[in-house]
């Protein structure tokens, strides 16, 4: 998070070419010490050192592990406070207490034991987070975890598909409250199971089977009569619908929708995965859906790559974008469709990797972005890491502020010119100049005389 007060200060800390006498330095600001924490790599004996002179147990958190040497981590293991001695084992431990997923090598660092052990440990809040955290378990532990005396611990482990419920468990889980609600929604269903499920009257345990990938069509057409609208909205994804059907609970959404309640839209918007069976079906059957009026379908039909070239040649003019954004992360993706999608909307930055990126994109023509209208077409062309120094001043005199951030953090950016961002009044902004390695570093001990460091 940038500092509001000192956005430079933090900046500087983060900066990979700050040499060591400028963290020293930060290390007596708390704005500083918040940027080095963002660091990567390990830091300097003589930086650990500033920080544990002028920090507190919250800057001491960061370090552990491969951040500081063994020298370093002798030196805070023998700390005279125990505050700054437990800082990063007291965190990971305070997280565990709240019930709060930290990695399984966090776990096994701060407990000092193996992922196995903490599998079996004492504390039932432990074994919960281990059961989170640890994705790829094999199956001899998640039977432990299955047969764990804590309910919550029996949720936890089967929160997600994967490692899953062994065929042999199944009817134990289905059985078990705890975990009734996670099972119906993953596990194969017989009949049997799924007329006991259906029986119980568990509005929770109704909308988990319907999401479940493994119905039969009989199951299907029972959920469908379901008076949920909910329940026959998650189901309308499944294989066994037809699109006649689908169109009339879509229909029934439209008029809810229309009404002022979002909350069904809301789910079939965003609440529902993906009909992620369509990637294995046959190519004829996928080509159905290639008219479909959902989007979902579409989109899902986007991500394969065996579809014929007419199929590619509707997906690139599909009327939703992310339909058109999953299409163009194939292979053979022509240069013009590429060019055209971000020309035209931008490439997103939060997925990777962007389109831009792609080996067929002509990235010749990125700085041609720098004049479009579109703001975030614009900020494209900062991908362009020779881009000249006229559109990045054009870009920086721009009004929206995430453009003159990328303009900071361009590798071009020529020193003036980083100069005028040190000073720009949105925080983020000053902090990303602060934080480009070809600041110089006369201008970084300019920084810190300023602040009185």
């Amino acid at each position: 998070m940038t500092s509001l007060t000192h956005p430079r200060l933090s900046g500087l800390g983060r900066n990979p070419a700050a040499p060591q006498d400028v963290l020293v330095r930060l290390a007596a600001h708390s704005a500083g010490r918040h940027g080095i924490r963002l660091r990567r790599g390990m830091l300097a004996d003589a930086v650990v050192e500033a920080l544990l002179t002028y920090g507190d147990e919250n800057s001491a958190v960061g370090l552990h592990g491969d951040r500081v040497s063994p020298a370093m981590r002798r030196r805070i293991a023998e700390h005279p406070d125990p505050a700054i001695r437990d800082a990063y084992v007291n965190f990971v431990r305070d997280m565990v207490d709240r019930g709060v997923a930290l990695g399984i090598d966090d776990l096994e660092e701060a407990y000092g034991r193996p992922r196995t052990a903490l599998a079996g440990a004492p504390d039932a809040r432990l074994r919960a987070v281990v059961a989170e955290a640890w994705h790829d378990r094999p199956l001899a532990v998640q039977v432990r975890l299955l047969a764990d005396p804590d309910p919550a611990v029996r949720a936890a482990a089967t929160l997600r598909e994967r490692p899953g419920v062994p065929p042999e468990w199944r009817d134990r889980c289905l059985a078990d409250p705890a975990v009734r609600v996670n099972a119906a929604r993953h596990v194969p269903l017989t009949p049997d199971w799924f007329a006991r499920l259906m029986r119980s009257g568990d509005e929770e345990v109704f909308a988990a089977v319907a999401k479940n990938p493994h119905l039969s069509a009989e199951m299907v057409a029972q959920l469908l009569e379901v008076d949920d609208l909910h329940v026959r909205v998650a189901v309308t994804r499944s294989r066994h619908v037809d699109e006649e059907t689908r169109a009339r609970i879509y229909a029934l959404v439209e008029a809810k929708d229309l009404k002022g309640s979002i909350e069904v839209r809301m789910m079939l918007d965003w609440g529902l995965a993906d009909p992620d069976w369509l990637r294995e079906a046959p190519v004829g059957e996928r080509m159905r859906y290639l008219e479909s009026p959902h989007t979902p379908f579409r989109r899902v039909l986007a991500s394969c790559r065996d579809l014929p070239a007419e199929a590619w040649q509707r997906l690139d003019n599909d009327p939703d974008l992310s339909v058109r954004r999953a299409a163009a992360r194939r292979p053979d993706t022509p240069p013009e469709v590429l060019e055209r999608l971000v020309r035209t909307d931008g490439d997103p930055f939060h997925l990777r990797p962007l389109h831009v990126d792609h080996p067929n994109y002509p990235r010749r023509t990125l700085r041609s972005l720098a004049d479009e209208e579109n703001p975030h077409v614009r900020c494209v062309a900062l991908q362009d890491p020779e881009l000249p120094v006229a559109p990045l001043r054009r870009l920086a005199s721009a009004d929206e502020s995430f453009l003159r951030r990328g303009v900071a953090a361009h590798p071009n950016v020529p020193d003036v010119l980083l100069a005028q961002l040190l000073s720009d009044p949105e925080a983020g902004v000053a902090e990303e100049a602060a934080a480009n390695p070809v600041l110089r570093v006369s201008r970084m001990s300019r920084i810190l005389a300023a602040a009185g460091l």
